[in-house]
């Protein structure tokens, strides 16, 4: 975990205690400039008081800036209202702090007799108080504004981030979803035209689809799972489907791990599912596919081809484009997918970079 997130971790729990520090910080610091020689009118004890008082004022226009103006000023809403309202606040501050020092303060620490401003002078002195109070403290609120906004930017990030992350975790859920009540039907559908025929391969291919529908249900949760998993969910789905098409289908599989990577799971079944459906499945005749998966060091590619005898069509398309979201989502700018149409043969080519994947 970075550290500036512990920091505003710490901050958020301890909100009271974070503040406190702050403002004790503030107070040494102020207590450190004290000097006799420069600031006669006071004894290092007064100033302590006097200091005090000043930093009490400067916590009170830093909460009042920091929690009320500006955020109303920076999300634009009732601009000149907030404008108005605060100038009026800071100026009622100014005058009260004021006249806290002259009848409260000052009769405690300086000694009579001195001379005191009235509340008329003091209500309408408006230099004296922007230059002596105000800029004061400003000085003091603006480090405290500046963190503040430095903090909220980054929890305003971090939500947007998490948010963005979220609504892909559902998008890519949705997609999944979308890709397994529909091999779910197919498959079914082959092993229901085998008992039809009463084939003695229909108990062999129940047991594949039970492996199969133990992948999907158990297994592809995470959002990445070893390539051999797929390999092997791959292979059972062939075999399924092989039993439709017996020797008329000319497939071929080809598959080559240097070591046992993890990618996405399903994003190849919908692959080759679609290279049955709108190849084979379409193709009266002797349609073919050919498949073949590499992976050499950090670079993953599959590639798959299928003949057709009709024109591309549009549930294609909408197979590809949800391929393609997902892509997006999982290897976002660390992936290639094309496919190309040539001679009545549609081909898929993928290729994962997985030194960079999420």
């Amino acid at each position: 975990m970075p550290l500036i997130e512990k920091f505003i971790q710490f901050t958020g729990k301890h909100r009271f205690l974070t503040h406190f520090t702050y403002w004790i910080c503030v107070y040494v610091l102020a207590m450190s400039r004290y000097n006799s020689y420069t600031n006669p009118m006071y004894t290092f004890n007064q100033e302590l008081l006097n200091s005090l008082f000043f930093i009490g004022f400067a916590a009170i226009t830093s909460y009042f800036l920091g929690y009320f103006v500006l955020p109303r000023l920076l999300t634009g809403k009732h601009y000149f209202r907030t404008l108005v309202v605060s100038l009026v606040v800071l100026y009622l501050i100014m005058v009260i702090s004021r006249l806290c020092v002259v009848y409260f303060m000052e009769p405690i620490i300086r000694t009579r007799p001195f001379e005191q401003e009235s509340v008329a002078e003091i209500f309408t002195d408006l230099d004296y108080l922007f230059l002596n109070y105000f800029i004061h403290a400003f000085s003091y609120a603006f480090v405290f504004i500046f963190i503040k906004l430095l903090k909220d930017q980054y929890v305003v990030n971090k939500r947007a981030m998490d948010l963005e992350k979220q609504k892909a975790d559902i998008e890519l859920m949705a997609l999944k979803a979308q890709l397994n009540p529909h091999f779910l039907f197919n498959t079914l559908n082959n092993i229901y035209s085998l008992s039809i025929l009463q084939s003695p391969q229909t108990s062999p291919a129940i047991a594949r689809l039970s492996e199969i529908l133990d992948t999907l249900l158990y297994r592809s949760g995470k959002m990445f799972v070893p390539a051999s998993q797929e390999i092997t969910l791959l292979q059972n789905y062939i075999e399924l489907e092989k039993l439709r098409y017996d020797e008329r289908l000319a497939i071929s599989f080809e598959h080559r791990l240097e070591r046992d990577v993890e990618i996405a799971p399903l994003i190849l079944l919908s692959l080759v599912e679609n290279a049955f459906k709108h190849g084979a499945g379409e193709d009266a005749g002797s349609p073919e596919i050919r498949i073949r998966l590499t992976q050499d060091k950090d670079r993953f590619a599959f590639e798959i081809s299928n003949t057709f005898r009709t024109k591309v069509d549009q549930q294609l398309g909408i197979g590809l484009e949800n391929i393609r979201k997902q892509l997006a989502l999982l290897y976002p700018e660390t992936h290639t997918f094309e496919t190309t149409v040539a001679q009545r043969v549609f081909t898929a080519k993928l290729e994962l970079r997985l030194n960079q994947q999420l």
